[in-house]
């Protein structure tokens, strides 16, 4: 247990709860067509979203472009897997696929996998943001947004 936790930042706090069967995980159609990696506008600036607007985040304790989540914290935050394609103000050059130890190739923006949050809900919707200090949406240039939403956990 000790060790599922750690893989997900630690803590109680980092979606390990009910959240993860709020919301759908990559669909096999959207694996099967590719991982579009788009921009949008939101409370903490332009960030990578996929294809249907939701949020993309990063782990920080992954290596390089091998994630470290597993268990547990891959069902929290499921991984954007697929051919990447760039969308609407992502940057080509930054966007790639690493296959990962169970065998699937995961989509990487400059370096990093990217994965959504099983409690966002809705496209727009930034509720993985910060957690355990240890995931955090991209910015378009591929760092991570540390700053906190205002005004709730949504898109504008």
């Amino acid at each position: 247990l000790a060790l599922a936790l750690t893989a997900c930042g630690g803590g109680g706090d980092e979606g390990s709860g009910t959240a993860a069967t709020a919301a759908p995980t990559t669909t096999a159609a959207q694996e099967a067509s590719g991982a579009t990696v788009a921009v949008a506008n939101s409370k903490l600036g332009n960030i990578l979203v996929d294809a249907d607007g939701r949020t993309l985040y990063a782990f920080t304790k992954d290596q390089g472009d091998q994630s470290a989540c597993s268990g547990q914290c891959a069902t929290n935050w499921p991984a954007l897997t697929g051919t990447a394609t760039a969308g609407t103000g992502a940057q080509a050059t930054l966007l790639s696929t690493a296959m990962q130890t169970d065998g699937n190739s995961q989509v990487t923006y400059d370096g990093r996998p990217l994965y959504h949050y099983a409690g966002d809900t809705k496209p727009g919707d930034i509720n993985g943001q910060g957690v355990g200090n240890v995931w955090f949406v991209l910015s378009a240039s591929g760092d991570l947004v540390k700053a906190k939403a205002s005004g709730g956990g949504a898109y504008p």
